[in-house]
C-alpha cells in the first residue's frame, strides 16, 4: 500500500519536485487566459501539447516574479503532493515548469470551475440524483487521501473543482499534512 510522503520531510525540497513531479518543457505550454489568482500569483487557462500526445486545456498556476526561495519551495510543495495521487476524484498534475520562468504547476483543467460558484450559478438546477454524484465523488476523493494517509485540512467548496461531466476532485493541497498513526502523543478530551 502506498502512503504520502510529506515533501518537508526531504533535506531539499526540490529533491521532492523532481521524485513526484514530472518536469514538462515550457515549449509545450501556451497561456491563453487568467482564470483567477491564487496566493502565489495567478492562474490561467492554457493548452498543453506533450510529444506523442493530442493537446489538452490545463490550468497553469504561476509563481509571481520576485519570489523567495522560501515562497518557491512552498508553491511547489503542492506540486510535490499532488504528484503522489492518482485517484478519479482528486484533480490530476500534468506536471511543473521549474527550468524557466515564471515557476508552473500544471492541472488537468475543470471547465466548471469551484464547486461553491458552480453551484451558486445553476442554483435548482440539478437533480438530487446529481447532487447525491456530486456529493460521492467528494467523499470517495477524501476517502482515498485519508487510506494514503493524508489529511487534507481545508475540505471546502471552494477548493472542489468541476468538470464538464459534473464529477467533482478534490483540488488545493497547500495546507495538506500527512496523518502519522502515533499514540505517543498526548491526547487531551475535556469532562
Amino acid at each position: 500500500m502506498k502512503i504520502y510522503i510529506d515533501p518537508f520531510t526531504y533535506e531539499d525540497p526540490n529533491e521532492a519536485v523532481r521524485e513526484f513531479a514530472k518536469e514538462i518543457d515550457v515549449s509545450f505550454v501556451k497561456i491563453e487566459e487568467v482564470i483567477g489568482a491564487g496566493e502565489f500569483g495567478e492562474v490561467y487557462k492554457g493548452r498543453l501539447k506533450l510529444p506523442g500526445k493530442r493537446e489538452i486545456y490545463v490550468a497553469i498556476k504561476t509563481l509571481k516574479a520576485g519570489y523567495s526561495e522560501k515562497q518557491r519551495r512552498d508553491f511547489l510543495s503542492e506540486a510535490s503532493i499532488m504528484g503522489q495521487f492518482d485517484h478519479p476524484n482528486i484533480i490530476r498534475l500534468e506536471g511543473v515548469v521549474t527550468k524557466s520562468r515564471p515557476v508552473m504547476i500544471i492541472t488537468e483543467f475543470m471547465e466548471n470551475g469551484a464547486l461553491d460558484s458552480f453551484l451558486r450559478q445553476n442554483d435548482g438546477q440539478f437533480t438530487v440524483i446529481q447532487l447525491v454524484g456530486m456529493l460521492r465523488g467528494i467523499a470517495a476523493g477524501m476517502k482515498y487521501l485519508a487510506e494514503m494517509n493524508y489529511v487534507h485540512r481545508d475540505l471546502a467548496a471552494r477548493n472542489i473543482l468541476v468538470n464538464s461531466n459534473l464529477v467533482c476532485k478534490v483540488s488545493d493541497f497547500g495546507l495538506s499534512r500527512y496523518l502519522q498513526d502515533d499514540t505517543s502523543d498526548p491526547t487531551y478530551t475535556s469532562s
